[in-house]
């Protein structure tokens, strides 16, 4: 089973934290979850986040710490998702690849549709800023 390499970002903004969702002709359409992307040939995981949140997002960040890893089966594909806590240092967010995204206060992010992959991130992000 093919496994894809993913880094995504956890973006806070005081009490708040930024998801997306995934577009009706995406995979998974629907979905919310944490931005980012594939790491494409030999780029490190920081790297493609940056890439992946200009491409997608049209913001520059500053990639922090390491939020969590988390490994999921999607049936056909595995996904080994390294996320980051990052902090916005310019840009204003416009959606190209999703077709929503919302600031919600950390303490909701369960009560969306999250990605299963995404879900133990959540977790962590909630219990990291209690």
């Amino acid at each position: 089973m093919e496994i894809v390499k993913v880094s995504a970002g956890v973006i806070i903004d005081k009490d708040k934290v930024l998801i997306t969702r995934r577009a009706p002709k995406e995979n998974y359409a629907g979905g919310w979850e944490f931005p980012g992307g594939k790491i494409e040939g030999d780029e490190t995981q920081e790297e493609c986040l940056l890439r992946e949140l200009k491409e997608e997002l049209n913001i520059q960040v500053i990639v922090r710490e390491r939020c969590s890893e988390v490994t999921h089966n999607y049936g056909t594909i595995r996904i080994n998702l390294i996320a980051y806590y990052c902090t916005i240092t310019d840009g204003e967010i416009s959606i190209s690849v999703h077709d929503k995204f919302k600031w919600i206060k950390i303490n909701d992010l369960l009560q969306y549709d999250l990605l299963p992959a995404d879900i133990p991130i959540a977790k962590k992000v909630m219990e990291d800023y209690k």
